[in-house]
Parts: C-alpha cells; structure tokens; sequence
C-alpha cells in the first residue's frame, strides 16, 4: 500500500469521504469500474464503527420481527458473498439461542422465524470453499444444550434452538482488505487526510479541500462526484456545505464490548434481558467477546467515550440474562472496545428497535448537486450497498450503471480456494514457526503471508512472539512498511490484533512502540506520547 499525497492535479470522477467499511466498498466498486477515484480518510482506516462491531456477519433474524424481510434477504446473499470473496475472514458459526421454562410461546416464535431464516438464504449452499455451506437450523433437548455448551446447566433451561450465521475474525483488517482491494483497481487512497470544507461553484460541488494531519499540509483536490461515507459523522460532514440541517435525522446509537475468558465454547450463545434485548456471548480467539450495548447516545460524536458506567450495566444485563448459569464481574474483563453506530430512523422510541437499512441522498435535492450522502446501514451489507451508491454516481457520470462483479472476485490477498487446506499449507511450509501462530498469520494475511513473514529472512529477531497467542514482530514491521500504519494505536488494534484481547503488559508495548519508534522516526517525545494513547484504550474506564 502506498499512501497517496494527492499532488497530482487531475480530476477525479469519485471523491470518497471515509475510510470505514462503506467508503472501503464504494471506493473498491468505484475503481473496479475503471473509474478515477480518491478516497480521504481522516483517521485511520476503520478506525471508528467498523471496528466497533460485534464481528458477526449475519442475516439479521430479529429483523423478522419487524418484517423487514427485504433487508434480511439482502443480508443473507450478502453474508455468502463475504463468505465467498473473503474466505480467510469470515466463518460458518453456530448460534444458539437458549430457552428457559414456560417460554413455549417464545419458542414457537423462534422456530418460525428460523424456517423463514432458512428460507430466505436459499442460496447459503452456494459458495466457492465447500467446506463453508451453513446447515440449516435445528432444536436442542435440554440434555444436548448442556452437551455441547456445558456452561448453560441449569434446572430452568428447557432447550435450545441453533442456526447459523458467520463471524469475521478482523472486521479491521477485512476493512483494509477492501482498502487494498481498491488501491490495486488503481484508487488513491490517504488515512489521516481530512476534509476541512467543500469546493463549490455555482451550487456544484466540485471537490474537496483536505488538510494532511501527518504534516499540516493543505491539499485541494478536484472530483465530478463527491460521496460521503462518514457513518456518524456524515451529518457534520454535511455541515461543511453551509447548507441547513439536513431533511432526513440521523441517529446515533452507542455499542460497547467487552473481551473475558472463555465462556462460551463453540457457540455464540444468545440470551435475552429482561426488556427483551439480545446478549450474545461470542467465542472468539480463545476468549469470549460479550455485548452489545444499544443506547441512543446525544452530543458529539467527537465527544463519545466509554463510561464505566456503561459497562456496568451491561455486566448486569449479562448477569441477569443467563439465569445465574453465567456471573461476570468487571474484575474479569480483559478489554472492553465500542463506537458510535449511525441510525437513519427516528420513529422508534429505542434505538434497538431501529432498523439498520441504510439510505442514499442525492444533496442536489439541498441545492449541492455533485455531492451524495450515505447514512445508515450494517457491516454486512457494504459491498451491496456499494453497488447502490454507485448506480447513482454512474448516473452522475453519464456512464453504465451496470453491476461490476465485486461479488464474483476475491478480495486482495483473499485469492484461497480452500482456506483450511491453506492454513495446513502454510504451517507445513513454515514449520520453524509454532503451528498456532501460522494458523493465525495465515488468516489474517491470507496470500499476503508470504510478503510478511519475508521480513524475518532479513531479521531473524522478527519471529520473536510478542504475546501468547503468538504474534510476533514481523507483523510491526509490516504495518508500517506495507500497510500505512502510522501511529500505535494503529498497529496494536487494526493492523494487528496485539491490543485486542487487552494489555499486552508493560514491556510488550514498550518493545512494539520501541520497533515503531526505529521505524517512523519518532523522537522519545512522540514516543511516550504513542504509549500514553495505546495505554488510554487499553486501560478499562
């Protein structure tokens, strides 16, 4: 990856404002069409809502309760295609939702919603590794929930009910691969590059004016279509046109995680709170991945931290959930991680009753024609939503608004046709390597592997583990040579998972952000001041 500085003065036929999941597809579409394209990220790469999330890709099964069976579908066909295009990221998991006595009406109604589940992916048999075809849904007696998750015994469980959905190992990193998925279509593509205002003639917008954060330095550029994929910022992004506030309200919902020990075995196991609010506990890397919050959050979205107060309450929705069977305390969080989740609705009272559809907004209809504004939507949606936003752009453009087969081509670095016969690949011809940190490399980089580990031919001193999930320095040495990394935190959260499953400890972090320090030039200044950062998010509020 080679981070553009936008000096050239050519006219852009897309300007992509964002660098999370929705700006990383539309500009991966945008570029597969031939097209021109920028993309301005002002921090990093899916650095805000995209790494926020629960790291499922799924269907949406309580949308069912809402009827909103256009935008289950559109999930589901969605779902087997990031299965298909991103086979080192996202996986079949299994979902078990637990039911407790006297819930046979509860029952009922989850088992119908799970035939029109399994109806509505007809086509979840459809894809390229036959080792990732969804089964379909099945009810578990009392004695086989226990069986497979030992953890729910309880006298007032009755059962279980389980379907399938898929997980995403590295939303941050499945982020980055559609990053670098555009770049090899020919994008320009900028982290730390924010938009300061728009440049408009004659109620056109006709580009962007930037200010590079890594030096101060002021850019302008020119595109004939500007589109805004800010995710919760999009409104204020809006704001820099002079316009009034925009017609359609956007919300912001707030969604906190939290990363303890193992908890839950193979599946994700689902529970309600008391006010009908889903709990999923989700295995993940050897640990288990709780959440989410869903609370409408008002200020900011500059403002917004987590407050323990937060997390707190999601420890007792926990608590309360499982029927005693499970009792966390904040003493057992590893990490806790969340973001701000941008809603399109404003006619429900909760915001967990808010839909995640998404909606695209010609602004020529405020008097900014030139400009088109994405609000809303889920992770497993993007690439669809991608193709939406750019039929309207093509049109713009006064080119085909024809489908250009994103759904029908891996991923950069994605290229595996069977990703287990892979991973066995890799551990067998890095066999110096322990097998566990092969198999995690592996899928985490995909074909890129080979490119990474190269770095310890150079160093030998790269293979040294780093933590004991066992990744390792190379990984450092990449980010910042390959991947735009530019900052710890960076590194620690997006392009690697070492501050993901909480504090690596004080003389890790000192020697990855001793080995970033050697790499971008920082001055012991910069430096302390890297670790001060990465210590802020690791620390529990």
């Amino acid at each position: 990856m080679i981070r553009s500085n936008f000096k050239n003065k050519k006219v852009y036929d897309i300007i992509v404002i964002g660098g999370g999941i929705t700006g990383a597809a539309v500009a991966y579409d945008a570029a597969s069409r031939g097209l021109s394209v920028a993309l301005a990220e002002r921090d990093d790469f899916g650095s805000k809502t995209s790494a926020a999330t629960s790291k499922l890709i799924h269907g949406g099964l309580r949308y069912l309760a809402n009827f909103e069976l256009f935008l289950v579908r559109e999930s589901l066909r969605e779902r087997r295609i990031l299965e298909n295009i991103a086979p080192n990221f996202v996986y079949p998991i299994p979902n078990m939702i637990i039911l407790h006595k006297k819930e046979t009406m509860k029952k009922l109604m989850l088992k119908a919603g799970m035939i029109m589940y399994d109806l509505l992916s007809f086509d979840k048999t459809f894809t390229w590794d036959k080792n990732k075809k969804l089964p379909l849904h099945e009810s578990l007696s009392q004695a086989n929930t226990v069986k497979r998750e030992p953890v729910l015994n309880s006298k007032e469980l009755k059962g279980s009910l389980v379907y399938y959905d898929c997980a995403s190992i590295s939303p941050e990193r499945l982020t980055l691969a559609f990053i670098k998925s555009a770049e090899a279509k020919g994008a320009d593509i900028a982290n730390y590059m924010e938009v300061t205002g728009f440049k408009i003639k004659d109620k056109k917008v006709e580009g962007v004016n930037l200010i590079d954060k890594t030096d101060n330095r002021k850019i302008s550029i020119t595109g004939k279509v500007v589109i805004n994929c800010a995710g919760p910022w999009a409104d204020r992004v809006l704001s820099l046109t002079g316009t009034k506030e925009h017609k359609e309200v956007l919300r912001r919902s707030e969604g906190i995680h939290i990363i303890t020990k193992k908890v839950a075995d193979k599946y994700v196991i689902t529970s309600s709170t008391p006010e009908g609010r889903h709990i999923f506990i989700i295995p993940w890397r050897g640990y288990s991945l709780i959440g989410t919050t869903d609370k409408e959050y008002i200020g900011s979205p500059d403002d917004w931290k987590i407050k323990k107060e937060n997390i707190l309450e999601l420890i007792d929705d926990v608590n309360a959930s499982y029927g005693g069977n499970i009792n966390i305390s904040y003493d057992d969080i590893l990490f806790c991680y969340g973001g701000l989740r941008p809603l399109v609705e404003d006619q429900t009272e909760d915001v967990y009753e808010s839909s995640r559809k998404y909606e695209i907004f010609d602004n020529s209809a405020d008097g900014f024609d030139g400009l088109i504004t994405v609000e809303g939507g889920k992770y497993t949606t993007s690439r669809g939503l991608a193709e939406n936003v750019m039929k309207m752009a093509c049109k713009k453009l006064g080119v085909s608004t024809k489908k250009i087969g994103t759904d029908k081509e891996y991923l950069f670095g994605s290229e595996i046709e069977d990703i287990e016969a892979f991973v066995e690949f890799c551990i067998k011809k890095y066999s110096e390597l322990p097998p566990d940190t092969v198999d995690y490399l592996a899928r985490i980089y995909g074909t890129e592997i080979d490119n990474m580990l190269s770095v310890i031919y150079n160093d030998k001193s790269m293979a040294k583990a780093l933590t004991p999930e066992g990744e390792i320095s190379a990984q450092v040495v990449y980010a910042v040579k390959n991947e735009m990394a530019f900052k710890l935190t960076d590194i620690l959260f997006r392009r690697t998972g070492l501050g993901t499953l909480g504090h690596p400890g004080a003389k890790t972090l000192n020697s990855i952000a001793d080995l970033s320090a050697k790499l971008l030039g920082w001055n012991n200044i910069r430096k302390k001041d890297e670790i001060a950062e990465a210590e802020k998010l690791l620390k529990k509020p």
